[in-house]
């Protein structure tokens, strides 16, 4: 898995997965706890989705398409492809994890 996502998928679900987790047993760990969220808490799991950016519009289209699959394991594809998104731009822009900018980025 990419530097850093099991810390940001453990602080932002409450989760333990193992640094150093392969893509697979993260998303098995983060599916278990949307699960959870969609039964018990789905307003929460809407905001974190939004906060995420995590696109409404393609999670729609791929439970549309896959009504017998697991929701959480679809959702938890979504968010570490977002996340992974995320952390490869950072890189390609020079910015890493804990905001550390040139000065001159700097406000």
């Amino acid at each position: 898995m990419e530097n850093g996502m099991e810390k940001y998928l453990n602080e932002t679900f409450d989760l333990s997965i193992p640094v150093n987790s392969t893509w697979e047993q993260s998303a098995v760990f983060l599916a278990d706890r949307i699960n959870y969220l969609i039964i018990n808490d789905f307003s929460k799991l809407v905001q974190m989705l939004y906060r995420m950016d995590v696109s409404e519009q393609k999670i729609k289209i791929l439970l549309k398409e896959n009504p017998g699959s697991d929701a959480g394991r679809i959702i938890a594809a979504l968010i570490i492809e977002r996340q992974m998104q995320k952390i490869k731009s950072r890189q390609q822009t020079g910015r890493d994890d804990n905001n550390n900018m040139d000065e001159t980025e700097r406000w």
